[in-house]
């Protein structure tokens, strides 16, 4: 497969086109010619039509492809160069997290928002804090007409009274300023009762729905208040949810960790049980946790997507698909250039808020000294937080200058760089190797069922 950077194009080639790639490439970005192509190694003689080395009438049809492709505008050679975009402003807020709970009814031993209060007190968000945030995220959106927001936690279900007043409020804000508000919660499930479920349903919320697998490997981490499991509970009230959507949409979102480097049969395990979308993040822990995900652990990370690829290509094949986040890679389809800039839009265009109203640049910086921004009543008073972000796009950053998935990834995660680096600009090493694998295999699985 032949991946074109700059244009996203996924090419599929055969072995003499690789060998002519492989002996431009040597070449250093010399013309597309014979003389450049002089390096290629020799084809297997099957290949070659019985020749030991490749023909060199064979090598221009090669090129006269690749010229074409060129004269298409879907193969770039030479790359070009990029363009210096300089620092990317303050951006227009369209997306925010609604703390709802700075508390939870389970103690995950991997847990970056420390089970729940995020370093400080728990408390739960009254309903008009959540309120002045969706009033101020309809005034900040200006043209912007569709916009999200996510009720996160801790356990947001824990504030369900709250959640459904500023659903409410939403719903009368859309009514009478036109714009269209999408909502999402995220939760471990362990409260989510039919009721609850009916109420998410019958308002169109979406869900994602905390889940690590195998009950073994789910209970070794996602434990209750009591130290108990929480498997069985919260597997039984996700599963009754999901088969109460009737499409509705939803996510089962797992965590990996060195202690199950062969997630893909998490991954499995779940399809298996009815879920039909679901996504799977590695940890991040600092390298002293016996959960994080190390060097030395990255080979068993990428044979889980080896097998994940091939299983799913298997299942494709036999009618019993299902999606993985991971994978859902549209490459005819992107997303627009400022999205593959600077990727979730953290502290520009996507704010967090916590139960007494302050704003951060994203649910994970909450907490973090030096990132508070404002808050619901008096907006974003601290614009040069955000514009830290907005000089923090892929051109900024010298790890993804020359990097293949630049545009795909859009840097990485801010708040996983900031954690392990100490700076917006130095992304999460271990992060990369594994985003470059998910890439990679989502472009196999892609070929593999096209």
């Amino acid at each position: 497969m032949l991946l074109d950077v700059q244009t996203g194009s996924l090419h599929a080639i055969d072995e003499a086109a690789w060998a002519v790639l492989e002996a431009l490439e040597q070449a250093d970005g010399g013309p597309l010619s014979l003389d450049s192509v002089g390096a290629v190694r020799p084809l297997p003689a099957e290949t070659a039509g019985g020749h030991h080395s490749l023909d060199l009438q064979w090598v221009q049809e090669v090129l006269d492809d690749l010229d074409l492709l060129m004269e298409q505008g879907v193969l770039t050679y030479p790359d070009e160069p990029d363009t210096d975009v300089g620092e990317l402003g303050p951006g227009v807020l369209k997306a925010m997290c609604l703390h709802l709970a700075h508390d939870c009814d389970m103690r995950c031993g991997y847990c970056f928002a420390g089970t729940g209060g995020f370093g400080g007190a728990r408390a739960l968000m009254p309903a008009k804090v959540g309120m002045a945030a969706l009033d101020l995220l309809v005034e900040a959106s200006g043209h912007v007409r569709h916009l999200e927001v996510d009720f996160f936690g801790g356990e947001p279900l824990m504030n369900m009274e709250a959640l459904c007043r500023i659903v409410q409020h939403g719903q009368e804000l859309a009514e009478s300023t036109g714009k269209v508000l999408k909502f999402t919660v995220t939760t471990n499930a362990l409260g989510l009762t039919d009721e609850i479920g009916q109420f998410l349903n019958d308002n169109g919320i979406a869900a994602v729905l905390s889940l690590d697998g195998r009950a073994r490997v789910h209970d070794a981490v996602r434990r209750g208040v009591d130290g108990k499991g929480t498997f069985a509970a919260a597997a039984a009230n996700a599963l009754k949810f999901v088969n109460s959507r009737k499409g509705g949409e939803y996510y089962i979102r797992g965590t990996y960790t060195r202690r199950n480097l062969d997630f893909v049969d998490d991954v499995l395990f779940l399809a298996d049980m009815g879920f039909e979308t679901i996504s799977f993040e590695p940890v991040v822990a600092e390298a002293s946790s016996p959960y994080s995900i190390r060097e030395e652990d990255l080979p068993d990370v990428f044979a889980s997507y080896d097998r994940l690829v091939g299983a799913m290509a298997q299942r494709h094949a036999a009618g019993q698909g299902f999606r993985f986040f991971h994978f859902d890679l549209d490459i005819a389809h992107g997303p627009c250039l400022a999205k593959r800039l600077m990727g979730c839009g953290a502290g520009r265009e996507y704010a967090a808020v916590t139960p007494d109203g302050k704003l951060y640049p994203c649910h994970q910086f909450v907490g973090r000294p030096g990132f508070e921004m404002g808050d619901v009543h008096r907006g974003i008073i601290r614009p040069e937080v955000g514009e830290q972000f907005g000089a923090a796009h892929i051109y900024a950053k010298p790890a993804c200058r020359e990097c293949w998935a630049r545009f795909m990834c859009s840097g990485g995660c801010h708040a996983n760089a900031h954690q392990m680096a100490g700076s917006l600009h130095q992304p999460y090493a271990i992060g990369c190797a594994i985003t470059k694998k998910r890439l990679e295999s989502a472009l196999a699985l892609k070929a593999l069922t096209s």
